[in-house]
């Protein structure tokens, strides 16, 4: 029996919890009520989800090791998005690897995504080529048209029938014919797409983001300035601020301060606040001027952190009265 169920969230760190295969960030760069739907479906041996967001957006994401994942924009009114700093045009498909990769979007992002281990994959790929495919693939690849068009609306067709019918999902028969299709098609467009080379220069932003990502990982709970930064992962600042530009659309200090405002939005909405403190919360992010703190985070989340402290995560699924989707309170 398919696994059949689809999520409606209001929270960022909430939506990046649901996502299976995968470890996912989520940040969004625009104030406003965030609004994502997340639609999933598990088959035997494919996953694959539906995704459309509300409100532009910079995330970080790695599939974890042993499957291989592609996503692409499911609609052509969909917003903008670039994957490490390369424009992802409708009709390209992104090859998710295990590296942590950075994403950035517009407001009202439709995207998609299908997902295998790479076993399965092999397998199909023999089956259907002839052969295994190139490892490591590229990071974006341009199908055929006809093979993308394809895609799409099988893609779609599955999704829909999520939303609408999804007894049809339950027969055997069928969860299987999809199952082989989409698998195929995902074949088929890996296998005979064009690769969209990145230039020297792009791979090596790719390299510097990996530093400054693993060197804030690693420093979470102090205060963290640009040289500093800079000597830790052996770049110069122009070379730093030309990457996150590419990458984030914004300097690295300004990704710092986005990144440790939604980490502490999480730490609040996560703890009790009859145990917690705002104050020790803040700090424990790096941030030491709990004023200007603030107003920041005002700006940013509409509400102070002890208003956010107090009230509770807000999670919210849809629950569409049928026996395999799943119901979260």
């Amino acid at each position: 029996m398919a696994l059949s169920r689809v999520f409606s969230f209001a929270d960022p760190s909430a939506c990046q919890t649901a996502i299976r295969f995968a470890d996912l960030a989520l940040y969004p760069t625009a104030k406003g009520s965030f609004h994502a739907e997340i639609t999933q479906i598990g088959m035997s041996r494919l996953w694959m989800q539906r995704f459309h967001v509300s409100l532009p957006l910079v995330n970080t994401v790695a599939v974890k090791p042993g499957r291989r994942s592609i996503g692409f924009l499911t609609e052509l009114d969909s917003s903008p998005l670039l994957h490490c700093g390369l424009e992802v045009l409708p009709g390209d498909v992104v090859v998710n690897r295990f590296d942590v990769v950075h994403q950035r979007s517009e407001a009202n992002l439709r995207y998609g995504t299908i997902s295998l281990s790479i076993d399965d994959l092999d397998a199909a790929a023999e089956t259907i080529i002839g052969c295994e495919l190139k490892t490591p693939p590229k990071r974006i690849i341009r199908p055929d048209s006809a093979a993308m068009l394809r895609l799409l609306r099988l893609h779609r067709g599955i999704g829909q029938l999520a939303h609408d019918s999804q007894d049809i999902l339950e027969l055997p028969q069928v969860l299987r014919a999809l199952e082989n299709e989409l698998i195929h098609v995902m074949v088929r467009c890996l296998a005979e797409g064009a690769a969209v080379e990145p230039t020297a220069g792009s791979r090596h932003h790719d390299t510097i983001l990996a530093r400054f990502e693993e060197f804030l990982e690693t420093n979470p709970d102090r205060p963290l300035y640009l040289t500093e930064i800079c000597a830790a992962i052996g770049v110069a600042e122009r070379t730093l601020r030309a990457s996150c530009e590419q990458h984030l659309g914004m300097g690295p200090i300004r990704y710092l301060t986005l990144r440790r405002m939604h980490l502490v939005q999480r730490a609040l909405l996560r703890s009790d606040p009859s145990n917690a403190t705002v104050t020790q919360i803040v700090t424990d992010h790096g941030f030491w001027e709990l004023g200007r703190f603030s107003v920041a985070y005002r700006t940013l989340f509409g509400e102070s952190p002890s208003e956010t402290l107090r009230r509770p995560a807000e999670w919210t699924a849809i629950d569409l009265n049928r026996p395999s989707s799943l119901t979260a309170e």
